[in-house]
C-alpha cells in the first residue's frame, strides 16, 4: 500500500454527493454539520447503493462525509418533531428504524466491497454505519461512541453492527458508558482497520479501494457473500457451504485465468466471469 494517489473532491449535490473514478464510487454524506441520518439521507444512500449494483463501472464503494463530523446518527430533531403526531411519533419512529435497518443490510449484503473513510465523530447510527462497512479507515482525529444511554435511548440498533465487529465486553463497555473512544482505541477494538494522519486519509483510502478494484469483481463478490453467510453458521455447516463455494469458484473463468497467470508468472486478465 506504499503508493499514494490523489483524488479530486466530489461535487456536493443533495444529501449524498457521488463521484466515480477508476472503478471507485465515492458516496459522501453532504449535509453538515451533523451529517445526520434523516429519512431523506438514508433513502438517498440506499438508492445510490442499489444503483451501483447495476453499474459495471463500479467495483468498490467508499463512504465518506463532508465537514468535521462523519455522522451524528439519527436526526433527533426530525424525530422529536413527530412526537406531536397523534400516535406520539410511533409510526415515524418505526419507519425511521426500518429504513436504517434496510440501509445497513444493503451495505453488508451489497455485492461490492464498501469502505468507510472516517474523519471526525461517528456516533450512534453513525458508528453503526462504520461498523456495517467491510473495511474502515480512520484519521487520527476520528472518534466513536454509542451515547444513547446518556439521553435515555439505548443504542439497540447500532448494537447489532457494533457487536458483530468487537468483542462482547468491548461492545458493552461502549453501550453502557456512552463514552467516546479515540481512533487508536477503535483500532484496538477492531472497529476500524487502520488509523492514519488526516492529511493522507483520502489518498490512503483511495489506494486501498483501487487495489481491491483491480481484482476480479466476480471473485470479490463471491468472497464477500460467503464471508457473511458462513459467519452465521455452525462450524460444520460453514465448511460444507464454503467448500461448495470454492468448487463453483474453481469452475469460474477468472479462477482458471488467475491460476494460469500465477503459474505462468504473468499478470491476469480478468473477465469477471
Amino acid at each position: 500500500m506504499a503508493e499514494i494517489l490523489a483524488i479530486k473532491p466530489a461535487a456536493v449535490e443533495g444529501p449524498v454527493a457521488t463521484r466515480l473514478d477508476k472503478g471507485v464510487l465515492r458516496l459522501m454524506l453532504a449535509n453538515p454539520p451533523a451529517n445526520a441520518l434523516s429519512l431523506a439521507v438514508m433513502a438517498a444512500l440506499t438508492a445510490e447503493l442499489e444503483r451501483a449494483k447495476a453499474d459495471k463501472a463500479v467495483r468498490v464503494i467508499v463512504l465518506s462525509a463532508a465537514g468535521k463530523v462523519f455522522c451524528a446518527g439519527h436526526d433527533l430533531k426530525e424525530m422529536t418533531a413527530r412526537r406531536a403526531d397523534a400516535d406520539r411519533g410511533k409510526a415515524f419512529f418505526e419507519e425511521t428504524f426500518a429504513a436504517c435497518a434496510t440501509l445497513m443490510q444493503a451495505i453488508v449484503r451489497h455485492p461490492l466491497p464498501v469502505i468507510a473513510e472516517v474523519d471526525g465523530l461517528a456516533t450512534a447510527a453513525g458508528l453503526q454505519l462504520v461498523a456495517s462497512c467491510d473495511l474502515a479507515i480512520a484519521s487520527h482525529e476520528a472518534t466513536f461512541c454509542t451515547p444513547g444511554v446518556n439521553i435515555g435511548l439505548f443504542c439497540s440498533t447500532p448494537m447489532v453492527a457494533l457487536s458483530r465487529n468487537v468483542s462482547p465486553k468491548q461492545a458493552m463497555e461502549m453501550l453502557l458508558t456512552g463514552e467516546t473512544i479515540d481512533a487508536a482505541t477503535a483500532k484496538d477494538f477492531s472497529l476500524v482497520n487502520r488509523v492514519v494522519p488526516r492529511e493522507y486519509l483520502n489518498q490512503i483510502v483511495t489506494k486501498y479501494a483501487q487495489t481491491i478494484a483491480s481484482k476480479s469483481s466476480l471473485v470479490v463478490k463471491t468472497g464477500k457473500e460467503a464471508f457473511y453467510a458462513q459467519a452465521e453458521m455452525g462450524l460444520a455447516d460453514a465448511y460444507a457451504y464454503t467448500g461448495r463455494v470454492m468448487v463453483e469458484n474453481m469452475l469460474a473463468r477468472d479462477a482458471q485465468e488467475g491460476i494460469g497467470a500465477f503459474i505462468g508468472k504473468r499478470n491476469p486478465e480478468w473477465t469477471d466471469e
